[in-house]
């Protein structure tokens, strides 16, 4: 690897130019590739007070761990980001562990690929970023995030909206230990340590440990906790004097979380705060605790020959866990062959179990099958004529077919606990082989494979007599009705599989100001879907029988139900990535990029495309494509990092639920292109050593080309939702900040300040209604109803501003490690009150009459209450 310098040796002890602040990339391969033209001139520094304008050909911006470690303890990475241009991100509590909903330049998480040394961190089936289970902030080097573009060796099959990327430190050559203990609000409580071995070995291996326990009580209700241990290892191999090194990394992470804070979007008069359908947001800092029955006791007692009801204690939706149990193992690697040839390869290895979702209500009878006869009582008839009672997880709901509480018949509802369950395994490989032709140009083949089994099923578990679960993996010991088959709400087997080849060239040209960029990757990608169920909606809706021979009854008298299949669907793409910068000075460049992007249908909307025949459009879903632009000025100096952006992004056949008029409910449907275009702009200034300044800002504006089509009129014209030239919910519409950070002998405070804009709730641009009303295109045939509504929401979530403050006092002057540091994070230090996470859609959930033309409000969606103001305390001692 040859960087080249142009520094007085004199100077090098002033400027930043190690491995680990060079590598604003997400895999070796691309570490490796950008680090080959890093040009260090004069003593010009590669960040600011922990912040970097890599002088890349793309819109980056990286983070350091210098920055990093004044975030809240145990905060997750995505909430430190949330000071870059461009990025929007809400926390769920203050201290990462609860959730949270990321957006950046208006593409929700889903379209944002999150890498962990590389290693593809979303969802395998429906791309989703689970931002509590993150690495210990502690043990990150840095976060680069790509801003509308991907590398040409991401194994992503969803970036169209850009990247988030952090790598884990490297062991250090000294023995070291690391221990901090934190203490706030809420109960919180949590522990941190980490042992580095220094060299083992006279040829450099080392290593480090580390584990960490946290946990506090949720900030809104009496009920719920939140629960989290995690344990890290690396080793780390140096191999020769080149650079080239093996490194083998594992990550345990282990949650055990309520839902909390998730309340209906709505203030009209008459509903008091809490989480249920039939609640309301609460409207101020005042509201915003509420109670929920906890604790509660079941109470009701078995009585042979009566019909009994389902208790409800337990059902409250903050009474459901979120348990998850993540799993990786990390390889990377880089081999120099000659002084020309360079390979890399990074293996990993990931399990996931996890789960989430609430309780139903188990019926001990049968359920009839049947719909020539109508729904006969399967608790007396088992089968007729025009009967046929069957055990299953039917019309959402488990009928076992069997005496559950003990009195002896089969007339009661019991409730039960019924979460969605997930297991995957998923293996992967990037590996990236680069010539340097010569000092001013290289080129590199690079080949990702990224296999994931997807188990999705959703057993039934027990609840204990004051409404907790036996166990929150019901999977563990899931309930069989009388013909011992297991109950589920789904079942099935997805195999996500991605293999890419992709190339890139980088020349440097005009004295080397000039530095292009020219690749192309070529994604081939494979789902392999088996559903043992029947699909008997568009909307995804299920039968699931888990027998052969019930499977083959309610073939005969379902006929319109879409039986248990396997369906394959493949999709691939070239997809290009260019740029240059050109320097003008060795402070100031300008940069410009060009790339498209790909996202495939996630497995809910594969699965849900299952209802119609293969042979139909609609079976086979489109995948999304972006083409995003991006041009920009930097400056970068020893004291300044500053850079401006605009961009373009065209997105086409974006994917999302909408009505579908010959069905008469919801399906995943390509609605069509979106427009999205912005600026981005920041500046982080340290005029002496002992003050840093930085500002930051985004303007983002998003146009939805094509209205969207939410029912027909009796005479089949289509009736429309007026989502065209719209903006997307969920996206705000601009952010602005910044940060101020002093230091006085040994006493450091820093000031975080963000203004985060509107951020409309639907596609629509409309408000939130309850009542009656017109839809657009509408043209009723009979008498018009009666049309009455009333707003119960604006149209946006208001504007907020969320101030953060750090201080830290260095223990050095007690004769302890200069690093030994008591550290004082307060999080939305003046108590802002503001809507938090939310998703967006389309629009208002609604039933539409066709003979009528009135359209009838349904439920506002549920959205997250913004955390709370957060105090906590930190004394991390380093030995």
């Amino acid at each position: 690897m040859k960087i080249r310098y142009q520094l007085a040796a004199s100077a090098v002890a002033l400027t930043i130019c190690s491995f680990s602040s060079a590598a604003f990339a997400q895999s070796t391969g691309s570490v490796d590739f950008e680090e080959e033209v890093i040009v260090v001139s004069g003593s010009r520094s590669q960040d600011v007070a922990g912040i970097q304008a890599p002088d890349s050909t793309k819109a980056k911006a990286v983070l350091t761990q210098e920055l990093i470690e004044r975030q809240n303890p145990g905060q997750t990475i995505l909430d430190t980001i949330n000071v870059i241009p461009g990025v929007s991100f809400q926390n769920n509590d203050a201290y990462g562990s609860g959730g949270g909903t990321l957006n950046i330049r208006g593409f929700d998480s889903s379209r944002i690929s999150l890498t962990f040394d590389g290693v593809p961190l979303n969802d395998s089936g429906n791309y989703a970023i689970y931002s509590n289970q993150q690495l210990d902030p502690e043990l990150i080097e840095q976060v680069n995030v790509n801003l509308g573009t991907t590398d040409v060796d991401s194994p992503t099959a969803s970036a169209v909206g850009g990247t988030v990327n952090y790598r884990t430190m490297t062991p250090t050559e000294d023995f070291g230990v690391k221990v901090s203990r934190s203490l706030g609000d809420f109960n919180f409580d949590r522990l941190f340590g980490m042992v580095n071995t220094g060299n083992l070995t006279s040829f450099g291996t080392r290593a480090f440990f580390s584990a960490s326990k946290a946990t506090n009580n949720n900030p809104f209700n009496n009920y719920g906790v939140i629960d989290k241990q995690q344990y890290n290892a690396k080793i780390y191999q140096p191999i020769g004097s080149d650079g080239d090194f093996i490194a083998i990394s594992g990550s345990y992470n282990e949650n055990r979380n309520n839902f909390f804070g998730s309340l209906p979007l709505r203030n009209d008069a008459g509903r008091v705060v809490g989480a249920a359908s039939t609640n309301r947001f609460p409207a101020n800092n005042n509201e915003r605790e509420y109670l929920i029955n906890f604790p509660c006791t079941t109470t009701v007692t078995p009585v042979n020959g009566t019909a009994q009801s389902a208790t409800t204690c337990g059902t409250e939706f903050d009474r459901r866990y979120n348990p998850s149990n993540t799993g990786n193992i990390r390889g990377s690697s880089k081999f120099t062959f000659g002084e020309k040839l360079t390979l890399t390869v990074d293996p990993s290895y990931q399990y996931v179990k996890a789960n989430g979702g609430g309780t139903v209500t188990a019926r001990e009878a049968r359920r009839d099958i049947d719909p020539t006869g109508g729904t006969a009582n399967c608790t007396t008839v088992v089968s007729g004529a025009g009967v046929n009672c069957q055990a299953g997880y039917l019309s959402g709901s488990p009928f076992f077919g069997k005496d559950l509480n003990g009195d002896g018949d089969i007339l009661d509802q019991v409730t039960m606990m019924a979460p969605s369950q997930t297991q995957t395994h998923r293996y992967g490989v990037i590996s990236s082989l680069r010539y340097e032709i010569n000092d001013a140009h290289s080129v590199r083949l690079a080949y990702t494979f990224d296999r994931a089994r997807h188990r999705q099923t959703g057993e039934v578990g027990l609840l204990d007599v004051n409404g907790e679960p036996f166990d929150v993996f019901p999977v563990n010991g899931p309930q069989i009705a009388a013909n011992g088959v297991t109950l589920q709400k789904r079942n099935r087997l997805s195999y996500a599989i991605l293999q890419q080849v992709s190339g890139e060239y980088r020349g440097e040209f005009m004295d080397n100001n000039l530095v292009v960029t020219a690749g192309v990757r070529a994604p081939f990608f494979k789902r392999d879907l088996t559903n043992y169920c029947f699909t008997s909606s568009a909307g995804g809706f299920v039968e699931c029988f888990g027998d052969a021979s019930q499977n083959a009854v309610n073939a005969t008298l379902n006929p319109t139900q879409a039986g248990p299949q396997n369906r394959v669907f493949k999709y691939d793409k070239i997809l290009p990535n260019v740029g240059f910068n050109y320097k003008f000075t060795p402070e100031f460049s300008m940069f410009a990029s060009f790339a498209q992007g790909l996202s495939v249908p996630g497995t809910d909307s594969l699965y849900n495309a299952f209802f119609f025949p293969i042979t139909t459009a609609r079976a086979r879903p489109a995948p999304e494509t972006t083409d995003s632009v991006d041009l920009g000025a930097r400056y970068r100096s020893g004291n300044i990092q500053a850079q401006l952006s605009g961009w373009l992004t065209k997105f086409q056949n974006r994917l999302a639920s909408a009505y579908d008029p010959e069905l008469d409910q919801n399906v995943y449907r390509n609605l069509g292109n979106v427009d999205k275009y912005g600026v981005d702009g920041s500046i982080s200034y340290q005029p002496i050593p002992q003050l840093a300044l930085y500002v930051f800002g985004s303007y983002m504006k998003s146009e939805i080309k094509n209205n969207v089509a939410i029912g027909e009129n009796t005479d089949g014209t289509p009736v429309f939702a007026a989502t065209a030239g719209q903006r997307e919910g969920g996206s705000p519409k601009y952010s602005f900040g910044g940060t101020v950070r002093g230091e006085v002998g040994p006493v450091e405070l820093g000031i975080t300040a963000k203004r985060t804009g509107p951020r409309n709730i639907f596609d629509t641009g409309s408000a939130t209604y309850t009542g009656t009303f017109i839809p657009t295109g509408a043209v009723p045939t009979g008498t018009l109803g009666t049309v009455s509504r009333t707003e119960i929401f604006g149209a946006a979530a208001p504007a907020y501003w969320m101030v953060n403050l750090d201080a830290s006092v260095n223990l050095g002057f007690l004769g302890v490690s200069d690093k030994t540091r008591f550290q004082l994070n307060v999080y939305n230090l003046f108590d802002q009150f503001y809507v938090g996470g939310f998703g967006g859609g389309l629009a208002q959930s609604a039933t539409y009459n066709r003979a009528t033309g009135v359209g009838t409000y349904g439920s506002p969606g549920f959205v997250q209450i913004g955390a709370p103001r957060t105090v906590s305390g930190t004394l991390t001692f380093v030995f």
